[in-house]
């Protein structure tokens, strides 16, 4: 059977979890974070950081979300399109997925990462982080007005639903992009994102700069 190592409050492991959920894969959940140490050692010595999630399939390791979401759909396709067959729409959508990535979630754990490090969040970093935030928000608002709302998981949902969902709680999307917080709202009501929030919920305390109360 699949193995996911990663933790359930992870926005990367919500992003293959998401993957798996949508299309009814069999897998075992293998958390992280000191309730098996041998597990632990595995996923730090699967990849050059040691960062989750990790997927073992059989013989096979495969590390970093993306990766893992395209190996699903080679090896254990389900009737969730994860990626077009044609080449140029997959290219596309891959496209589209590194936006969330880079653009949403890298942008948004600057805020986290410094408020781990040092306690709080600086002045500086918070205008930073939202300026680019909002720079973004923009971006896929007008992204938006071609990509209609469906119920269907691909890898650009995986990738969206959890960087939207911890983007809004660092920066809340302005109601000047209300297709975005539209489409953010939809997201989060998929079943596969929605049992992803419901298994992260008795870890929100966690969350250093103070989970909203939502969502």
């Amino acid at each position: 059977m699949l193995k996911l190592y990663g933790h359930a409050f992870s926005s990367y492991t919500w992003k293959a979890l998401i993957a798996l959920y949508a299309n009814g894969t069999a897998f075992e959940f293998r958390p992280i974070g000191g309730t098996n140490l041998a597990d632990d050692a595995f996923v730090q010595a699967a990849s050059p950081q040691g960062k989750f999630p990790v997927l073992a399939d059989g013989p096979v390791t495969v590390f970093e979300a993306t990766s893992i979401i395209e190996h699903l759909q080679l090896h254990h396709p389900g009737p969730a399109p994860l990626l077009p067959a044609d080449p140029a729409e997959a290219a596309r959508v891959r496209m589209i997925d590194r936006v969330f990535d880079n653009y949403v979630m890298a942008i948004m754990q600057e805020s986290v990462g410094e408020a781990i490090r040092l306690g709080a969040l600086s002045p500086e970093t918070r205008k930073d982080v939202e300026t680019r935030l909002d720079r973004s928000y923009a971006w896929i608002e007008a992204w938006l007005a071609d990509y209609p709302r469906h119920s269907a998981v691909t890898l650009i949902e995986c990738a969206a639903a959890p960087s939207l969902f911890y983007a809004d709680w660092v920066h809340p999307i302005p109601d000047q992009y209300p297709r975005l917080k539209a489409w953010r709202a939809h997201l989060l009501a998929l079943p596969a994102v929605a049992q992803c929030v419901d298994d992260a919920r008795p870890f929100r305390h966690y969350f250093p700069l103070g989970a909203p109360d939502r969502d």
